[in-house]
């Protein structure tokens, strides 16, 4: 997932809706977003490292960060217990809990980490996240998933679906498959969007204390649109199980 998430979210979309100045790689016909592609390697190499470091010496009596990282575990296999069931959780406890960190740590880094100091020839460092093309990547990764299930539970008559049990309900079924990666990925964008601006225009207007509430109010923002992403996530998987 690591590795198709890069590829995916950094390939410039053939979109206008862009904030800010971008650093852009020129490979071809491709234009790749460099600065979602180093700070989206920063966060993976972050993540396995952190989990490297918690799973090394495992003990029966958990210390403080083995203690943590169950605790998270245990919260995401509840989530997914919930919407799948006993006989189908399992197999998606990797994917739900790899997209729930990535995500969780692609909000956190542009909130915690001054990237702004940071000085690139042409554009800045921030949260991959903020980018369209990160959001539209993870929604399509999503999709992917829960298309996936289906067809491996059902097979072809996964797709009976879109007809059963009138077939007019054809173009409603469609459409409701083509707007949940939309729905996905802007309401991701969007929000982690607006908490960078305001950070950057209160740091700029006002830079000492009062940014402070907000970033902290992002780092609780930045949780929740982690969470919500994967258990809408789940909920589609589910829905494509039933």
């Amino acid at each position: 997932m690591y590795i198709t998430s890069i590829l995916l979210n950094s390939i410039a979309l053939p979109t206008k809706l862009e904030v800010g100045k971008h650093l852009y790689w020129n490979l071809g016909r491709f234009s790749l977003h460099g600065q979602v592609v180093i700070v989206t390697c920063t966060i993976i190499v972050l993540i396995i490292l952190f989990s490297f470091l918690i799973t090394y010496k495992l003990s029966l009596v958990p210390h403080y960060w083995q203690n943590f990282i169950e605790y998270i575990l245990e919260f995401l296999i509840n989530i997914i217990k919930d919407q799948l069931g006993e006989n189908n959780y399992k197999e998606w406890i990797p994917f739900i809990s790899t997209l729930f960190l990535f995500i969780l740590g692609c909000n956190w880094i542009g909130i915690i980490i001054p990237w702004k100091l940071i000085k690139l020839p042409k554009g800045e460092l921030s949260s991959p996240t903020n980018d369209i093309n990160t959001t539209v990547a993870l929604s399509l990764l999503t999709s992917i998933a829960y298309f996936y299930a289906g067809l491996n539970k059902k097979g072809i008559k996964y797709f009976k679906r879109y007809i059963y049990p009138i077939p007019f309900l054809f173009p409603i079924i469609l459409l409701e498959d083509i707007t949940k990666p939309l729905s996905l990925s802007f309401r991701l964008f969007g929000n982690i969007m607006a908490d960078d601006l305001t950070i950057s225009v209160l740091t700029r207007l006002v830079p000492i204390l009062i940014p402070l509430p907000i970033m902290l109010l992002s780092i609780f923002t930045g949780l929740i649109q982690a969470l919500i992403f994967s258990t809408l996530a789940v909920s589609y998987i589910a829905e494509a199980l039933e």
